[in-house]
């Protein structure tokens, strides 16, 4: 696997377990846009911001790293799918309406994207990333959270995920920003739910495979406690950071 691809080993559950993001969300990005002609996802793991894209677009090149993570993607007539880095999307100059990252940019903010984004791009066309940052639930679910994160998990996360704890900010980004309204994603989860999300992070998986023992086994026995009935669903939400550029 490329040391760069944290997700091939549990594309499966990463597609199972991870949340979509909000219909507003889509909606806002394609009455920014230029045209509906074409858009890229890039990063698009196993697919979800590229359906909810071909519910504006007439077409979407939706890209990943992982062949493994685009095997997991469900198909759709209007999206081409491909097994491919960031840096070299296979697009034509200046054909996209809008380049589109959901939860991935942190890995590859580099100049060499950047570049292939303003080639593909058309004058006026959007650049469209966003992360979801630390789940919030009830305050005691949060405490345990928190702590998994920080001090079970936290030496396992690689560098690149401090972009994502600073919600982008500061991170390089060379289009003049556009204000965007505020987005969350809000589901009502099991515990079953919060415990497969969890497992599907890069430093659950890195901490399995470096001590040979789930984290969330333990987890599971803190949460508990702060969630007797393990069927009962709980409200969980993730703010959503979003940062949009436009290429004049």
């Amino acid at each position: 696997m490329n040391p760069a691809d944290h997700f091939s080993g549990h594309a499966a559950n990463y597609a199972k377990a991870r949340p979509g993001y909000p219909p507003e969300l889509f909606a806002w990005l394609a009455r920014q846009c230029p045209a509906l002609d074409l858009a890229w996802d890039c990063g698009t793991g196993n697919g979800q911001a590229a359906q909810a894209l071909a519910e504006h677009f007439r077409r979407v090149h939706a890209t990943d790293l992982s062949a493994e993570q685009v095997a997991q993607a469900k198909p759709h007539p209007r999206i081409d799918y491909r097994a491919a880095p960031a840096e070299a999307s296979g697009l034509a100059d200046r054909s996209c309406d809008l380049v589109a990252v959901a939860q991935a940019l942190h890995w590859f903010c580099n100049e060499r994207f950047y570049a292939e984004v303003r080639r593909v791009l058309k004058p006026g066309g959007l650049f469209a990333a966003w992360t979801y940052t630390l789940l919030r639930g009830e305050p005691e679910l949060n405490a345990i959270v928190g702590d998994f994160y920080t001090n079970v998990v936290g030496p396992y996360w690689p560098p690149e995920r401090r972009w994502v704890d600073l919600g982008y900010r500061d991170m390089p980004f060379p289009f003049a920003d556009i204000a965007a309204p505020a987005f969350e994603i809000r589901l009502e989860w099991t515990l079953a739910d919060v415990l497969a999300y969890l497992r599907t992070w890069s430093a659950t998986q890195r901490c399995i495979k470096e001590t040979g023992a789930d984290p969330c086994t333990a987890l599971n026995e803190r949460l508990r406690g702060v969630w007797p009935d393990p069927e009962v669903r709980k409200t969980i939400i993730w703010p959503i950071a979003l940062r949009c550029g436009r290429l004049e």
